[in-house]
C-alpha cells in the first residue's frame, strides 16, 4: 500500500518523468528545478521502498517496477485531475450575454427570469436591448430577434409568432365599443413607426372598405405605443403575446377581437459556431419558458 505521506506532487513528477524520461524536461513542464524533481522522485522511491528509474549519465529509464507502477497510477491521476477540474468548473462564475428588443426584455424576458439565479447561481447574465430590428446585434452569445424570414434551424429556435390587436384605455373602450368600426374614423390611431401600414393591413383583413382614419400617430418604441394607448391618446395596435400583462392588469382593453396575424416571429439565435455549456443552459431555459408562453396564450382570454 502506498504510504499516506506520499505527496501528490511526487506522483505528478513521477508520471511526467515516466512520459518524457527526462528530469530536466519534467522540471520545465512543472515549473520546478531539476533538483526539486529529483528530490520528489527519490522521496517517492523511499516511501515505496522500490527503485522506479534507472539513472544514467544523460538519460533515465523506467525499471520494470516503475513501468508497472506507472500503468496503475496514471489512470488514478487522470481521474483525480478530472474530478478536481470538474469541481472547479462547477464553482467558477460564467457569463452569458444575450440581446433582444427592449419591449420583449421588459415585458417577457425579465419577468420570466424568476428562479434563474437560484437554479444557476454560477452564471451571470448580461442583457443588451435594441430599440428596433434594424439595430440587432450579433456581438452577444445569443440574440432574440423579430423576423419575417426563415432562419437557419441549426442556429435558430423558433419561439412564437407576433400578432396585433386593437386596444385602448378603459375610458375610451367604454365610449368607443358601441360604435363598432366607426370608432376608427373619429379617434387617433397609434402605431409603431416600424409598421406604418399595419392599421391599413388590419382594416383589409377585417373587410373595412375605404379605410380613412382621422389621424395616425407613429411612435418609435412599442412601450411608447402601449403607454399612449393606456393614457387615452387613441387606439393602438398592441402586439401579442408579449403585451399580455397589460391586459391582465387592466391597463389596456381590446376594442375588437380580430387580430392582425403578421408574418413576423421571434427567434432565439445562437451567434457562435459552437455552444458553450452555460450558453446551452440559457437556450434551454428561454425555449422552455417562451414555448409555454405561446401555448398558453389565446386572444379569447383577453
Amino acid at each position: 500500500m502506498l504510504p499516506l505521506h506520499t505527496s501528490l506532487r511526487g506522483l505528478r513528477c513521477f508520471c511526467v518523468a515516466a512520459e518524457c524520461l527526462s528530469f530536466k524536461e519534467t522540471a520545465q513542464r512543472l515549473f520546478l528545478t531539476p533538483s526539486a524533481v529529483s528530490h520528489q522522485i527519490k522521496q517517492l522511491e523511499e516511501n515505496l521502498q522500490q527503485q522506479l528509474f534507472i539513472r544514467q549519465t544523460r538519460s533515465i529509464a523506467l525499471t520494470e517496477t516503475g513501468m508497472r507502477f506507472y500503468q496503475q497510477v496514471t489512470p488514478l491521476m487522470l481521474q483525480l485531475t478530472e474530478t478536481v477540474n470538474n469541481f472547479n468548473t462547477a464553482h467558477t462564475m460564467h457569463e452569458v450575454s444575450i440581446s433582444m428588443p427592449e419591449f420583449f426584455a421588459s415585458e417577457l424576458f425579465v419577468p420570466q427570469l424568476v428562479g434563474w439565479s437560484t437554479q444557476y447561481p454560477n452564471i451571470n447574465l448580461k442583457l443588451e436591448t435594441v430599440k428596433t430590428r434594424s439595430k440587432q446585434t450579433a456581438n452577444t452569445d445569443l440574440s432574440i430577434i423579430l423576423s419575417g424570414s426563415r432562419q437557419n434551424p441549426q442556429q435558430a429556435n423558433d419561439l412564437f409568432p407576433l400578432n396585433y390587436i386593437p386596444a385602448c384605455s378603459q375610458q375610451l373602450h367604454q365610449h368607443l365599443k358601441p360604435k363598432g368600426f366607426h370608432a376608427l374614423l373619429e379617434t387617433p390611431l397609434i402605431i409603431h413607426q416600424a409598421r406604418p401600414y399595419a392599421w391599413h393591413q388590419w382594416a383589409d383583413s377585417v373587410g373595412i372598405d375605404e379605410f380613412k382614419p382621422k389621424q395616425i400617430i407613429q411612435l418609435d418604441s412599442m412601450f411608447s405605443v402601449a403607454r399612449a394607448a393606456e393614457q387615452g391618446l387613441g387606439i393602438a395596435l398592441i402586439p401579442l403575446p408579449i403585451s399580455q400583462s397589460w391586459f391582465d392588469k387592466h391597463q389596456l382593453f381590446p376594442l375588437f377581437e380580430q387580430t392582425l396575424n403578421s408574418h413576423d416571429r421571434y427567434f432565439l439565435i445562437n451567434n457562435s459556431d459552437t455552444v458553450k455549456p452555460e450558453v446551452q443552459l440559457l437556450i434551454d431555459w428561454v425555449v422552455a419558458k417562451f414555448k409555454l408562453t405561446a401555448a398558453s396564450f389565446s386572444p379569447q382570454t383577453l
